[in-house]
């Protein structure tokens, strides 16, 4: 802006000056030459008078250097001139001056010469006698004029420029000075050109707004963070080049990122080809959805495109972790399969058995023995029935009445009851420990120990020993329940709590039971808020022990 003010303010005194310098010669010379003319006249009519007094005598002792005098006769011919010889000269009937004196009396002309640098200005009046008296005087052009001036102009011109330059330098700064110091952060309080009061007044409300808008922008972006910063779901925004707009921290943690990412293509923090055709689906209008297994866990994710005037803008990726759900899934599935065939599998037979009998092919010896498997059958049945009601009351996650309870004298009623088919496998069944009272539902304590103990006969070894242990511990209860069976492999010991599952399912059938008894006790244990520890060896046995909080 400087630099523009300083060429205006140099071209518009360049400008002044130059046609100053022509307005005043052309009034100067304009002035010379009606002085001039004037002084001609003059002139003429004193030189008229004395020839009318004394003839073209008057002339033969008259000298003038500055201004040329000739007598011409009425028919032209020249009679006398002071600067030439009139002999030589032409017939001057022609000239305008001379033809307009002897028509009205006086007369005047002016001509330049052939170079144009010189004008030549003639008076002419008429004598007593007829002749015609003329008077002349040469005068330079204004061109000519100027071009003799051409040096003292030049220096003007140039001095001027000097102090032009100078005067519009400091001129252009200290006009721009105001506005270099202006304030724009407080339009309103500069003090400056009234001209610049309406620009200052719009800039101070658009200030204000903008300050306002800002505020808020940045009150919801910093609630979009924290929004996004507690979300448990992994958050990524997408340019429409798909460049990071922003990643929250579950997202961080998915893509092993961190807040650097924000700004770098995505592709360098995910270059599965599964992600890459939903990105690419999205962008095309439609919603993408894939599930994918990362760092161990399960994901399900959902990409869509965000839009603002019908056009694409950039992607949304929401990643949830669908871990449980696809585990509750899958065990949703497992259970159904396994409760099918297990409640199909005595059905079978029970119907077999009854078909047979309705038939008349059963032998009257064998009636009894079909009979007995219809029977156990059944019971197996109602056994499977109730595990599985014991399960469903588990995971509705009711809460019965709770009441002080001793787990000692629950232990020792578990004891008497399967003494029995301990004896049968020749299985020493013993209880040892101190009384150990806690809160809790008694009939899920009594099925925790029960079914760990009758897993402890069922896969034992002949001869072998099942031994319960109770002892209080600093504000804990510890229950251990070992046994010297066949052991369980390394491999299957973290599934042994799933429903149905069996590590033999071929000994299983011969031993019986549901393949619902450890989870039934997984599930008690976690409602009395417990933890179960498992310690095994093959060929060796199994301990199990329980830690309960004493109350």
């Amino acid at each position: 802006m400087t630099k523009k003010i300083f060429r205006s303010i140099i071209s518009v005194a360049m400008v002044v000056l130059l046609a100053s310098l022509f307005i005043a010669s052309s009034f100067l010379y304009d002035y010379f030459n009606k002085s001039q003319v004037s002084q001609l006249k003059e002139e003429l009519s004193l030189v008229a008078t004395n020839v009318d007094e004394a003839g073209a005598e008057y002339f033969d002792n008259f000298d003038s250097s500055m201004f040329r005098f000739t007598l011409v006769s009425a028919d032209g011919e020249v009679l006398y001139d002071s600067q030439a010889n009139a002999t030589d000269m032409e017939n001057h009937l022609d000239r305008e001056e001379i033809t307009e004196a002897i028509e009205n009396g006086n007369g005047s002309s002016a001509r330049y010469s052939s170079t144009l640098t010189e004008r030549t200005f003639y008076e002419a009046t008429r004598l007593q006698n007829d002749n015609v008296l003329r008077i002349s005087v040469s005068q330079v052009t204004v061109g000519a004029l100027i071009l003799g001036m051409l040096p003292a102009i030049c220096a003007i011109v140039l001095i001027s420029i000097v102090v032009a330059l100078v005067l519009s330098h400091k001129m252009a700064k200290s006009i721009v000075k105001p506005l270099n110091e202006l304030d724009l952060e407080n339009p309103a309080e500069n003090e400056t050109y009234e001209e610049l009061a309406p620009i200052l007044t719009k800039l101070n409300k658009q200030h204000k707004q903008i300050t306002r808008q800002m505020r808020e922008l940045k009150q919801k972006s910093d609630e979009f963070e924290q929004i996004t910063a507690s979300m448990n779901e992994g958050l990524v925004l997408l340019d429409k080049k798909g460049m990071v707009l922003s990643i929250n921290a579950a997202a961080q943690k998915l893509f092993s990122a961190d807040d650097t990412a924000v700004g770098r293509d995505f592709l360098t923090l995910d270059r599965s080809i599964d992600m890459s055709r939903a990105i690419e689906k999205a962008l095309g209008g439609k919603r993408a959805e894939f599930r994918e297994e990362r760092n161990g866990s399960e994901y399900q994710f959902v990409i869509n495109r965000t839009e603002s005037d019908g056009k694409t803008t950039g992607i949304v990726i929401l990643c949830f972790d669908v871990t449980e759900t696809a585990f509750a899934e899958r065990n949703r599935k497992e259970f159904t399969a396994n409760v099918s065939h297990e409640l199909k599998t005595p059905l079978q037979s029970i119907i077999g058995s009854a078909e047979l009998l309705e038939t008349g092919l059963v032998k009257p010896e064998d009636t009894a023995r079909f009979i007995g498997n219809i029977k156990n059958e059944a019971t197996r049945l109602v056994s499977l029935i109730n595990d599985i009601i014991r399960l469903s009351q588990l995971d509705e996650d009711s809460e019965p009445a709770t009441e002080s309870v001793d787990l000692y004298d629950v232990a020792n009623e578990v004891v008497e009851v399967l003494t029995v088919s301990a004896a049968k496998k020749q299985i020493a069944l013993h209880l040892n420990g101190e009384s150990c009272v806690m809160n809790g539902i008694r009939r899920y304590l009594y099925e925790i120990i029960y079914n760990l103990c009758d897993n402890a006969i069922r896969y034992n070894k002949d001869g072998g020993k099942v031994t319960v242990d109770l002892k209080n511990t600093d504000g804990d209860i510890i229950l251990t329940v070992s046994d010297t069976g066949i052991g369980i492999p390394a491999e299957h010991q973290s599934r042994i709590f799933e429903r149905f599952y069996r590590v033999d399912k071929s000994h299983s059938k011969e031993t019986g039971g549901t393949g619902l008894g450890l989870s039934i006790v997984k599930h008690a244990v976690a409602y009395h808020g417990g933890t179960i520890k498992l310690d095994s060896n093959i060929g060796e046995g199994t301990t199990v022990t329980i830690c309960f909080a004493r109350i």
